[in-house]
């Protein structure tokens, strides 16, 4: 079965530093999956912030900035790295592999 496994469900970041959400994935269904990233903040909806293909890669304007992921399909991996972090990147971030939804998630606490 496709799924996505996200290690560390919290994770304690500081100001002006950089965080690596990690994310790996299983896609027994195709050998080219599509992950993407969303992030959640309270009380709203998630948000769309980038999705990675084998071969390419496409990020929200919002999310081109700061954040960026690299698929590996040999480790099949697509860590989230998030740089310049501030408070406002306080959020649930959630790892999925289409075309699956997974419950799994990572939050960052500043």
């Amino acid at each position: 079965q496709d799924n996505v496994i996200q290690s560390k469900p919290v994770m304690t970041a500081y100001e002006d530093g950089t965080a690596t959400l990690d994310c790996t994935y299983k896609a027994t269904s195709t050998q080219y999956p599509n992950l993407l990233w969303y992030q959640q903040k309270t009380n709203r909806s998630p948000k769309y912030m980038l999705i990675r293909l084998s071969g390419s890669s496409s990020n929200n304007e919002e999310f081109k900035e700061k954040f960026n992921a690299v698929l590996n399909t040999s480790s099949k991996s697509v860590p989230l790295t998030i740089k310049n972090l501030r408070v406002s990147d306080s959020a649930v971030y959630y790892c999925a592999l289409q075309p699956t939804v997974t419950e799994t998630h990572s939050t960052i606490r500043q």
